[in-house]
């Protein structure tokens, strides 16, 4: 896949005299992991493709937690890796979803699977990098608190996903149980403040991932004597 890239500081007001006003203990972290060698499907046969709703990857292999945030601070950006659908795969998932789109999403779980969506990005749409790995600055970044989750919401269908892996990769949907194979309904949590049950564990990986500045820890300002 190419890789397209819109750069954070010239995209991002302020971005460019954040990076030299805040301390060297504010860190930027990558939240995710986009494989190389497990590429989104599209445009392969079956090509498949995230659709109505918002999901978070719960294992990469047997890794956990890569898109939960270390620490409190700031999602800059969030990217994608998309697969590269040929025009009658496109076609078909248009008519029956609409345009590609995705965004994301800040989830704080709780118990029994729930979780409440404390922030989004705006939703983009995807046809134009099709093929390619882009990322999306956000001109208001969002505030997280460590401990949240950033998952990946698709409120028609994005070509993001890998073919089903037997490496203990999988992600989880907010579908309820007994619907994890009914992919037509609209379940992508696109209001503030909404708590759903992400009930249906699939074994594949989203392809996607977000940037987090932390905050910068107290001990890092000097004082003036």
């Amino acid at each position: 896949m190419q890789l397209h890239r819109r750069l954070i500081a010239a995209l991002v007001p302020g971005a460019a005299l954040l990076a030299c006003a805040v301390p060297a203990q504010a860190k930027v972290v990558e939240l995710g992991q986009v494989d190389a060698s497990a590429p989104a499907t599209c445009p392969s046969s079956p090509c498949l493709a995230v659709s109505r709703t918002t999901g978070y990857q719960v294992k990469v292999g047997s890794k956990r937690g890569l898109y939960t945030v270390p620490a409190n601070g700031r999602i800059v950006a969030w990217s994608i890796a998309l697969g590269d659908p040929n025009a009658k795969q496109t076609a078909f998932f248009d008519k029956g979803f609409g345009a590609a789109s995705a965004g994301i999403t800040v989830l704080r779980q709780g118990k029994r699977l729930f979780s409440r969506t404390l922030g989004a990005s705006p939703v983009e749409k995807l046809e134009p990098y099709f093929g390619q790995t882009v990322q999306f600055p956000l001109e208001q970044s969002i505030p997280v608190k460590m401990g949240f989750v950033i998952a990946l919401t698709v409120p028609t269908w994005a070509p993001a996903l890998t073919q089903l892996m037997d490496d203990q990769s999988s992600w989880r949907a907010s579908r309820a149980k007994k619907a994890c194979d009914d992919t037509d309904t609209q379940t992508a949590q696109t209001r503030n403040r909404q708590l759903t049950q992400y009930r249906c564990l699939y074994k594949a990986r989203l392809t996607y991932t977000a940037t987090l500045i932390t905050n910068p820890t107290p001990n890092a300002v000097k004082k003036k004597k």
